[in-house]
């Protein structure tokens, strides 16, 4: 199987056009012989990711959860702080749960680069 490269320029481009996009190429649904069963997706290269733009009030509204499993161990973050540290980390996780939910998720996700 011959996997291609896509590469995406996210300059001036909201963060859910591009994951969507982005999600096309990783499941393969450009391709004509695609199964929704089989991982038949191509590498996703995504350029100039700092300098997406961001509608409303997101980055400062938007928080990200983790839980640690503990007690009073779930962890917030703003969208904004997530963005400053790594701007690829927001575009990763946007696109991470477009993807399905099953075992090929994993195989997707580690195509997506950002630069």
């Amino acid at each position: 199987m011959n996997r291609k490269t896509y590469t995406i320029d996210a300059a001036d481009k909201a963060i859910g056009r591009i994951a969507t996009e982005a999600v096309m190429f990783l499941r393969g649904k450009n391709e004509p012989n695609f199964e929704f069963h089989q991982d038949n997706g191509s590498f996703v290269v995504v350029k100039n990711i700092s300098k997406t733009k961001f509608t409303g009030k997101k980055l400062k509204q938007k928080n990200y959860y983790h839980y640690s499993g503990y007690q009073g161990g779930l962890k917030t973050k703003k969208m904004g702080e997530v963005f400053e540290s790594d701007p690829g980390e927001v575009l990763r996780r946007a696109v991470y749960n477009m993807l399905p939910k099953n075992r090929l998720r994993p195989n997707m996700i580690k195509r997506l680069k950002t630069i």
